[in-house]
């Protein structure tokens, strides 16, 4: 019974193993050292360690731990590079913002602005459509010289419904007199009202749009 309990207290249980075998896989500069120390520790008194293998040791242990420090560094960087990202975009709230976008959002019965820009003369078309890429309405523009107009769309369908709130692709083709393509380009404007924060990245709200400080092609007072 004796032998019973000597063997229970000191055979190791379950848990305990997985606590011994789990480790780091990542090397520090802390294990490096522990290395290194065993390794000193433990060697052969008739054949001890090759000097020029121990200084090439010191090496790399020095190289691990400038490298961790440059890692660290570089963290402190990124936070405050991304804190004053954050800080700037809030500078822009209450500003008009001109913006490359591809549609139009529609709130309250009304759709935003869209303004389209021609590189030369054209006859313009648009078609709208829905997020399940459902078209719903198709505008005649007309023809309009080189430069911007604003796309104006009440926010209907073709038979006069107004449509349900959300955002609405516009697709623009163009072509000039002699019937070749003209690329027309699109961009929103509109006041930005917030900031929020989207998986760390600053984005304007204008309108019931984030837009992404990258988008934004102008800046001016309201």
């Amino acid at each position: 019974m004796g032998t019973t309990a000597i063997s229970s207290a000191t055979t190791p249980t379950s848990a305990d193993s997985a606590a011994s075998t789990t480790g780091s896989n990542t090397l520090g500069k802390d294990d490096f050292l522990k290395l290194l120390t065993a390794q000193l520790s433990n060697q052969d008194p008739l054949q001890p360690v090759d000097n020029q293998s121990f200084i090439a040791q010191l090496a790399q242990f020095s190289s691990v731990e400038q490298l961790q420090n440059v890692s660290s560094q570089l963290d402190t960087l990124l936070t405050a590079a991304a804190s004053a990202n954050q800080m700037s975009a809030t500078s822009l709230v209450g500003k008009n913002v001109a913006f490359n976008a591809d549609g139009v959002d529609v709130a309250n019965g009304s759709a935003s602005a869209l303004r389209v820009n021609l590189p030369a003369s054209a006859t313009v078309t648009a078609v709208v459509q829905d997020a399940s890429g459902r078209t719903v309405r198709t505008l005649a523009l007309g023809a309009h010289g080189a430069g911007t107009f604003d796309l104006a769309w009440d926010g209907r369908d073709a038979s006069g419904a107004a449509v349900p709130a959300g955002h609405y692709t516009v697709t623009l083709s163009a072509k000039a007199a002699d019937g070749t393509d003209v690329t027309a380009g699109e961009s929103a404007r509109g006041l930005a009202t917030g900031v929020a924060f989207d998986g760390g990245a600053a984005v304007l709200l204008v309108g019931g749009a984030q837009v992404k400080l990258s988008d934004v092609v102008e800046i001016d007072q309201p």
